[in-house]
């Protein structure tokens, strides 16, 4: 494998700032937001309380912007840079884990989508059956699948027209939501605890936001042109994903005090379409499904860049049909066969979500602490001397363990997952800050995987 299959060559890098910003905003902009300003609330804490946990929660979006960074200073992808922090075949471990996790959610929200559009068929009088349920999966599938054969410079100018079409929409339903909003309940909301209610609260937000889309953010910031700022990447990536996120909670914070049961339930979007006017249910379902799309765009086209980057080689042709498949085999079981097999998915690849913020942590610690002058080509290519990088998959494997060790869910339980650890997401940051506190102490040890 020469430099070119390494570094994206110039003439590809067509992206700009603001398509960039677009890109992350589109992805972001879904009514799923609201979702998460009402779960902060859910950790009984003041209305300034919760705002904090918003902003600082959105503000986890500075580390895809330093992975994007880091993409468009070398012009390498994600996992690509990746390889120098654990080895060629150490980082296929990693790798694979985000490959999975991303083409895992993305059929999550194929299925979702597919659930809403017939939903939004029904505000027509289309009855809900199972041939308006494979039109619509048909639909959702179809529009992500086509992207496939899309450049980087289109897709991103469909994320901008995105994020307009879809930001003044759900800008509208926001208005609808503060309109009723209680708002003497929201002002006298009672101060929480900072340790058991605002940091879980911030962890929880963290994990399904910036520190789950780190692990894209280089596969578009190598795309942006060459006479782009290194600092214009960072700052339109990590705005891009923060502003609406932050928007959209403060908006779910506030719809809380009308329809507290929202953090729990089972079907949010029906809880949220209770609290809009019966005239608007069509547009409202349009909004929370095309909301999902740019999500989808976003993690379908860095799957395919996984894929390749796990050393297996296809056409464009043929990496459409692996990821086609597993988009509508998911989506059709759920929907057609075992329903109750979405939720222990969605539990699954928040488990693997652990695995994740020790490998971006671990990543950008190597970043930072060898990489300083870029990224020695020869640790990159397939064929690199350099196969195990044993600090980063030390650090990554002893963190990792330790994350779960302060993890609970329905099919796990760590013994040390009580307190302020029980249901709730501190074992992410656990998992990171020893990831962190590995890579250090490790720092003294040589290194075949030297810097740049």
């Amino acid at each position: 494998m020469n430099k070119e299959e390494i570094v994206i060559n110039n003439k590809d890098k067509t992206l700009t700032p603001g398509k960039l910003f677009y890109n992350w905003f589109a992805a972001n902009i879904g009514i799923m937001g609201f979702v998460y300003g009402a779960i902060i609330v859910s950790y009984h804490m003041s209305f300034i309380q919760a705002l904090f946990a918003a902003l600082v929660g959105a503000l986890s979006f500075l580390i895809p912007g330093w992975v994007a960074y880091s993409g468009r200073k070398n012009g390498i992808t994600t996992f690509k840079m990746s390889r120098a922090a654990f080895g060629t075949h150490g980082n296929k471990i990693p790798n694979g884990i985000a490959w999975f996790n991303m083409v895992g959610w993305l059929a999550v929200n194929i299925t979702t989508i597919t659930l809403l559009l017939s939903s939004m068929f029904g505000t027509v009088g289309i009855p809900k059956n199972k041939p308006t349920l494979v039109f619509a999966l048909v639909i959702a599938g179809g529009l992500v699948l086509i992207t496939g054969l899309l450049k980087e410079d289109t897709l991103a100018k469909i994320q901008t027209w995105l994020s307009y079409i879809f930001g003044i929409l759900t800008f509208i339903i926001l208005l609808m939501f503060l309109a009723k909003t209680d708002w003497h309940l929201a002002f006298h909301m009672k101060t929480g605890s900072l340790v058991g209610g605002w940091l879980p609260a911030v962890a929880y937000v963290a994990a399904g936001s910036g520190i789950s889309w780190s692990m894209a953010a280089a596969d578009w910031g190598a795309y942006v042109k060459t006479s782009t700022k290194s600092s214009k990447t960072f700052w339109n990536t990590t705005m891009g994903g923060a502003i609406p996120l932050f928007i959209l909670m403060v908006g779910g914070i506030l719809l809380a005090t009308i329809k507290p049961n929202l953090a729990a339930a089972s079907e949010p979007f029906a809880v949220m379409y209770s609290a809009v006017p019966t005239w608007f249910g069509f547009l409202y379902f349009l909004v929370a499904a095309g909301g999902l799309i740019p999500q989808c765009l976003v993690s379908f086209r860095s799957a395919r860049i996984n894929l390749e980057t796990l050393g297996i080689h296809v056409s464009q042709l043929t990496s459409l049909v692996i990821h086609g498949v597993i988009v509508f085999c998911i989506p059709i079981y759920v929907l057609f066969i075992s329903g109750d097999f979405l939720s222990n998915f969605e539990i699954f690849l928040n488990i693997l979500g652990t695995c994740l913020a020790s490998w971006v942590a671990i990543f950008l610690c190597d970043n930072v602490m060898y990489r300083s002058n870029g990224y020695d080509i020869k640790l990159l290519v397939s064929d690199s001397a350099v196969t195990y990088n044993w600090k980063g998959i030390v650090a990554w494997i002893i963190a990792t363990i330790v994350g779960f060790l302060f993890t609970n869910n329905a099919i796990w339980t760590g013994p040390f997952a009580q307190g302020i650890f029980y249901n709730t997401n501190l074992g992410v940051f656990i998992s990171g800050i020893i990831a962190i506190f590995l890579m250090v102490i490790l720092k003294p040890f040589k290194s075949h995987a030297k810097e740049g």
